[in-house]
């Protein structure tokens, strides 16, 4: 049944697009490149690399996140956008390749689109996830270390998808995906995923999240963005996730999940300097005792033109002694300091 309503929609695309095609006479728009460059040093309080969230990892070294190279073009109702990163924050530290000794890339998104009509968009190929508040690109985040909601949820999801514009206000995206993070999907079954946007006032986006998978699982998440004034800035993100068989959590069979939410509250010093926290509370759900951890993550944004320096300082403390102190002994709280750089064009 679920063959059948994958070839299902694959003929309804088909059908659109082939109901749909003419000439188009809008003037060719030139092809885009962009992306961004960031590097990094993180020291950590204890001596060791001791907080275990994506990216800015090396302990007492000066580091390099990623080349990120974006292609994109617009022609009529045809579009597509081609992603691929070089370093360790978008290739070993990005799930797909890492350990791959030979693969020095990764690709982030790699899609066409078409649009069916003024209020429908197919897009079909590899695309970063609609789930959760952070991503894989630094210039996407305030912070430069990452939640552990992040950490935990897809990376990417490789599939087709179709967006439609409900009202000026609403969205609604529908779609059928690999596995998390798959280029190529081994499994006879496929991932089902929901999107739920609303837009209730200018300034305001809120989005409703669900993926469910037969072997990956089902998350569902709840993103929002909030700007409450000029100078201050609200980001939400809550999530809750079970997996069906085993969690994909800390390399362990006997988590079963997670529920957490994170709070982003951020003000603007001015045109070039903004502060911003980070709290999550994050728990680990096991067939015994949870793993609760709460993290703040205090950062900065000072940007010069295109360079955005991050200096950061980060605490998180758990439930259980899963971290180490300067003494290499186990202990429940870590604390470390990050100085980021990241240039975009």
């Amino acid at each position: 049944m679920k063959k059948y309503y994958t070839l299902l929609l694959m003929a309804t695309f088909f059908s659109f697009i082939e109901l749909n095609a003419q000439d188009d006479t809008e003037e060719e728009n030139p092809l885009t490149i962009s992306g961004s460059v960031d590097t990094y040093y993180k020291y950590d309080f204890s001596g060791d690399e001791n907080i275990g969230t994506s990216f800015a990892s090396e302990h007492n070294s000066f580091s390099i996140g990623m080349l990120n190279l974006i292609a994109s073009q617009e022609i009529g109702k045809a579009a597509f956008v081609g992603d691929i990163s070089f370093g360790p924050r978008g290739q070993s530290q990005s799930l797909l390749n890492a350990g791959a000794d030979d693969n020095s890339f990764h690709i982030q998104n790699l899609y066409v689109a078409y649009q069916l009509s003024e209020k429908v968009t197919v897009t079909g190929g590899y695309m970063g996830t609609f789930v959760g508040y952070e991503v894989i690109s630094p210039t996407g985040n305030f912070n430069y270390s990452t939640s552990y909601l992040f950490t935990n949820g897809p990376f990417q999801n490789a599939g087709l998808k179709f967006d439609f514009a409900l009202s000026d206000k609403v969205g609604l995206m529908v779609g059928l995906f690999n596995d998390w993070n798959e280029y190529q999907d081994f499994s006879s079954s496929k991932d089902v995923g929901i999107q739920l946007s609303f837009s209730p006032a200018d300034g305001m986006d809120i989005y409703l999240n669900m993926i469910t998978g037969e072997n990956s699982g089902t998350e569902f998440d709840l993103t929002a963005g909030l700007q409450l004034s000029e100078s201050f800035y609200l980001g939400v993100n809550a999530a809750t996730y079970g997996a069906n068989e085993e969690a994909k959590l800390f390399n362990t069979a006997d988590d079963t999940g997670f529920v957490g939410v994170a709070l982003y509250p951020q003000i603007s010093i001015s045109e070039s300097t903004s502060l911003g926290l980070r709290y999550e509370n994050f728990t680990a759900r096991g067939t015994e005792d949870d793993l609760n951890i709460n993290a703040f993550t205090f950062s900065g944004n000072i940007s010069a033109g295109p360079l955005t320096f991050i200096p950061e300082l980060r605490y998180d403390s758990a439930s259980e002694d899963i971290f180490t102190d300067s003494d290499n002994e186990l202990t429940g709280g870590a604390f470390q300091f990050v100085a980021a750089a990241v240039y975009s064009f």
